[in-house]
């Protein structure tokens, strides 16, 4: 559901931008590396969505990137508690990352273009 205020009634169907996770998750590993419940709460808090993603979704996509080669992962055993899975970038993943950056830019401009028209047919009262 849509969480945007005023939303109730847009027909978004309150879509989740599941799919970008993936470069979020990438980007936050390009900086550093890190285990699953460190990158939830550094997704967290980025702006770019619209809610905390559940972390069942978080590690779905970890999962999915490994498999594509575009992560890797080593258990850390050292310090207290329980062993944690500690994720890395893989060099594959730079090709990926600027191909969503390229969409992303892509869609913005289309969506730019869109509200152009709109704010003129609706301008603000």
């Amino acid at each position: 559901m849509c969480t945007k205020k005023g939303h109730e009634n847009c027909g978004c169907g309150g879509r989740r931008m599941e799919r970008f996770l993936e470069p979020c998750l990438l980007l936050l590993l390009k900086q550093k590396a890190a285990h699953g419940y460190e990158l939830i709460e550094k997704i967290h808090q980025l702006d770019f969505l619209l809610a905390k993603p559940d972390p069942g979704v978080v590690y779905r996509h970890l999962r999915r990137l490994e498999e594509k080669g575009l992560i890797s992962s080593t258990w850390d055993t050292e310090g207290s508690g329980p062993a944690k899975k500690v994720y890395n970038i893989a060099k594959e993943a730079d090709d990926y990352l600027r191909a969503w950056a390229e969409h992303i830019g892509a869609t913005k401009a289309m969506l730019e273009g869109f509200l152009e028209i709109f704010q003129k047919e609706f301008p603000k009262s």
